[in-house]
């Protein structure tokens, strides 16, 4: 374990899908949520704010605020920037690093190759204590403070199908959130159940994104319906079959407190 000083030199919102980063004096952290008013703001997200070092977007060579980042932050060693940090601020406001923000589509028109900003796009994190933060605020860093996240998100897959209790049920939408994928890794879930062993994972917990039960695990109706939740059906009457779901607002699982305190 180490520690390190910095600065924070911008901060950023990004208030809706589609729009640019915003600028901005001061942010409100919320324990748990993230960012007040950002659109990554997300209780079961461990991509709530992404930071970057100032030194490497200057070694890349882009403009504060390209890479989308919320916190752009100077005096870190890059050493000592790692996932599973502890980041603090005067303020009592803390911050745990999970993984790597991956480099993506989005910024290719920043470099000649995503290769050459390769975990030097970011870490994201998540709020673990409430507060605010402004320009120019000092900050803290602990290595080795929290269990980095996995990089592959099959194994982020892993980890958090592996917490749903019996009796509880996720759906497509919930997995990428909880795991910090972009919405397009939804084609990748049927993938992910198929080829992970139902004898020591539980993926008959797993509905589509509507809560319909989904076919690629056997014999998932009577394995729910062992755990004490009830299966409803509708017809399809373009094909005449018949669909089961579950009711969601009884039987989805919710944990606000995933990447909370899992030291």
């Amino acid at each position: 374990m180490s520690s390190d000083n910095g600065s924070i030199l911008h901060l950023f919102i990004k208030h809706k899908h589609g729009s640019v980063m915003r600028e901005v004096e001061k942010v409100i952290l919320k324990e748990g949520y993230g960012i007040e008013e950002d659109i990554n703001a997300n209780p079961i997200s461990p991509r709530q704010v992404l930071f970057v070092r100032y030194e490497d977007i200057v070694d890349l060579t882009i403009p504060p605020g390209e890479l989308r980042e919320n916190f752009i932050i100077a005096g870190i060693k890059s050493e000592n920037f790692t996932p599973g940090s502890l980041i603090t601020f005067d303020s009592g406001a803390a911050i745990r690093l999970t993984f790597h923000c991956e480099p993506c589509k989005r910024i290719t028109h920043l470099v000649n190759s995503l290769k050459t900003i390769q975990y030097k796009r970011g870490i994201l994190g998540v709020v673990i204590n409430s507060g605010i933060i402004c320009g120019g605020n000092n900050i803290q860093i602990q290595t080795d403070q929290f269990p980095a996240l996995p990089e592959n998100p099959y194994e982020r897959f892993l980890n958090f199908i592996i917490k749903i209790p019996a009796g509880k049920v996720v759906t497509y939408k919930q997995i990428i959130q909880a795991i910090g994928v972009d919405n397009s890794y939804l084609r990748a879930i049927p993938i992910y159940i198929k080829k992970t062993s139902a004898d020591d994972y539980p993926i008959h917990r797993i509905l589509d994104s509507k809560g319909y039960l989904t076919k690629y695990v056997f014999n998932q109706k009577n394995k729910l319906q062992l755990e004490g939740i009830q299966i409803l059906n509708d017809s399809d009457l373009s094909n005449s079959s018949i669909n089961n779901f579950i009711d969601d607002s009884k039987y989805l699982y919710q944990n606000n407190e995933l990447y909370l305190n899992s030291k």
